[in-house]
C-alpha cells in the first residue's frame, strides 16, 4: 500500500497577544505558499509539531489541513500538554457518564480507562508522547514564524479573480488590513468543528470588553450566529457565569423543547444562539441569504456551500478567527486593526507557545 510522504511543520518567534490561534493556521497556509510558490501539503500527511497547545484546540490546524488538501494530520506533543489533555478529556467523558450517558459495554468506562493507562506510560517515561524518529524522512520540512503574524488573517475566496480557477480555493489569505475597515459583512457564524470552548470564552469577554465600551448597549449591526462545540461545553459556560452574558445580547436562544420547524435561511441584526451542532457549515440546512457576504469561523468557503449566489451578486464565506467575526457583525464591516485590537484588549486568545528547540 503506498503511504502518503509526509511534511514536517514546526514554529518559531512569539505570537503577540492580540492573535488568536486561528490566525496561526492562515499564516502557515500564507507562510508555506510564500516558501515554496506551491501547496506541498496536496496529497500528503502534516506532521504538525503543536508545543503547549491543547488537543482541544490543536484540532482548528488538523481540521484545516484538509483545506490545505492534505491526506491527515499528526500532532506531535509534548509530555505535559498530552497529560493535560488527556485530562480534559477524562473529565468530559466524566461529566457523560454522570449525565446516563454510558451504555451496557461500559464503553465511556472504558475510554477514562485508557487515558489513565496512557497518563501513567507518559509519567513513567516507559511510552513517552509521540516523536518522529531521529532518521525521519520529508518530502519538505517548514517553519512558520510567528514573528510574522501581526495582524488577524482571513482566507477569502476570492469570487471575482479573474482568473476562475483561482476562485475559492482557500489559497488567498489576506490580513484584516487589506480590506481597510471598509467591506461589508452581512452576516456573521461562529460555529463548526473549528471552534473549542475557549471561542465561547472569547466571545463573552468580548461582549463584556463592548460593553464598558459603548455603556453597556451592545448593537449588532449584521446578525452573528454562534452554534457552541456541545452542550456539556454549554453547561459549563453557565456553571462559569459565562452564558448569561450571550443570554443578555442575544435575540434568540433555541429550546429543545420548542425546535425551529424549519431551517432558517433569513436573519434579522441579533445575535443567535443556535443548539449545538455543525450549522451553516454543513451547507443543506441553514444558509445565509443569497449574495450574502459571510465572515465565519468554519472552513466552507466553497461556492454554494454556506451562501449561494444571487442575480446581482456573487455570494462570499470569509473564513477568520472568532473576535474578528464577533467584531465584524458588531461594525457590519472588517474592523480595522485599531478596532480589533480594542476589542480584544485583555483577553487571553490563546496560550500556544511553539516546542522547546
Amino acid at each position: 500500500m503506498p503511504i502518503p510522504e509526509s511534511v514536517k511543520v514546526e514554529f518559531k518567534g512569539t505570537l503577540k497577544n492580540h492573535m488568536d490561534f486561528r490566525d496561526v493556521v492562515h499564516a502557515t497556509q500564507a507562510q508555506m505558499l510564500k516558501k515554496f510558490g506551491d501547496n506541498v501539503f496536496q496529497g500528503r500527511v502534516v506532521e504538525v509539531h503543536i508545543g503547549t497547545l491543547m488537543a482541544d484546540q490543536a484540532f482548528t490546524f488538523t481540521d484545516w489541513t484538509a483545506e490545505m488538501k492534505a491526506k491527515a494530520a499528526v500532532c506531535i506533543s509534548n509530555d505535559d500538554t498530552l497529560i493535560k489533555s488527556l485530562e480534559l478529556a477524562k473529565s468530559r467523558i466524566q461529566i457523560m457518564i454522570n449525565k446516563g450517558m454510558e451504555n451496557e459495554a461500559g464503553t465511556l468506562t472504558g475510554l477514562i480507562a485508557k487515558a489513565d493507562s496512557r497518563i501513567e506510560e507518559v509519567r513513567s517515561g516507559s511510552v513517552p508522547a509521540l516523536k518522529p524518529d531521529a532518521n525521519a524522512k520529508y518530502f519538505a520540512e517548514f517553519t512558520v514564524d510567528l514573528d510574522e503574524i501581526n495582524e488577524p488573517m482571513i482566507a477569502d475566496p476570492d469570487v471575482n479573480n479573474a482568473d476562475v480557477s483561482k476562485r475559492y480555493t482557500h489559497d488567498t489569505i489576506r490580513p484584516v488590513s487589506f480590506y481597510k475597515g471598509e467591506k461589508k459583512v452581512d452576516l456573521g457564524f461562529v460555529g463548526s468543528c473549528m471552534v473549542h470552548k475557549g471561542d465561547m470564552k472569547i466571545i463573552a469577554q468580548m461582549l463584556r470588553n463592548l460593553e464598558q465600551q459603548n455603556g453597556g448597549k451592545i448593537e449588532f449591526k449584521a446578525p452573528l450566529v454562534v452554534a457552541p462545540p456541545t452542550y456539556n461545553i454549554i453547561d459549563e459556560l453557565k456553571a462559569e457565569g459565562d452564558w448569561e452574558i450571550f443570554q443578555k445580547h442575544s435575540g434568540f436562544e433555541f429550546d429543545d423543547n420548542s425546535p425551529k420547524a424549519t431551517a432558517r435561511t433569513s436573519y434579522e441584526n441579533i445575535m443567535y444562539l443556535e443548539r449545538p451542532g455543525c450549522n451553516l457549515c454543513m451547507g443543506n440546512q441553514e444558509k445565509a441569504a443569497k449574495g450574502d457576504t459571510v465572515m465565519a469561523t468554519s472552513t466552507r468557503l466553497f461556492q454554494g456551500r454556506v451562501v449561494e449566489d444571487s442575480a446581482e451578486k456573487k455570494g462570499e464565506s470569509l473564513l477568520a478567527s472568532t473576535p474578528v467575526v464577533v467584531l465584524s457583525t458588531i461594525l457590519g464591516r472588517t474592523p480595522t486593526i485599531e478596532e480589533y485590537e480594542a476589542a480584544v484588549v485583555g483577553i487571553n486568545l490563546t496560550h500556544f507557545m511553539p516546542a522547546a528547540a
